[in-house]
């Protein structure tokens, strides 16, 4: 079962990056025909989601996590002032797991692997397992 690791550096608070590149060559460099890739990030305050990268829904993507999550006077805000990170993670989710075909990973057209920072800048880290099928 190979496990590789990415290193993503973020530069605001709250930030969406593509990691679609880095996580489809690791799959390649694998070795695995078929199976399943699982891309993890081992944080509370950052989440790991698909969808699509075009600039107007990155935009709304970052607008409604706000909505959602910083609404409120919320109660851990008071150890270290970033409830509205851990909830907005919470909510997303910290992995994704996808099919790995033919040796690449599967995704429809538009589909990326994107990283959601929200507690940054940060050095986030990202794992990526990938199971023989």
């Amino acid at each position: 079962m190979p496990v590789e690791h990415l290193r993503v550096s973020t530069k605001q608070r709250r930030q969406i990056v593509d990691i679609t590149s880095q996580v489809a060559a690791i799959v390649t460099g694998a070795g695995v025909t078929e199976g399943l890739a699982c891309i993890s990030a081992p944080h509370c305050t950052c989440a790991i989601y698909v969808n699509e990268n075009e600039s107007g829904l990155v935009s709304d993507t970052l607008d409604i996590i706000a909505q959602i999550s910083e609404t409120a006077d919320w109660q851990h805000d008071r150890i270290d002032d970033n409830a509205a990170a851990h909830l907005a993670a919470s909510i997303i989710g910290s992995s994704v797991v996808l099919p790995v075909v033919g040796g690449q990973l599967e995704l429809g057209t538009w589909q990326r692997i994107m990283l959601a920072e929200l507690d940054g800048p940060r050095n986030r880290r990202v794992t990526v397992t990938i199971l023989s099928g």
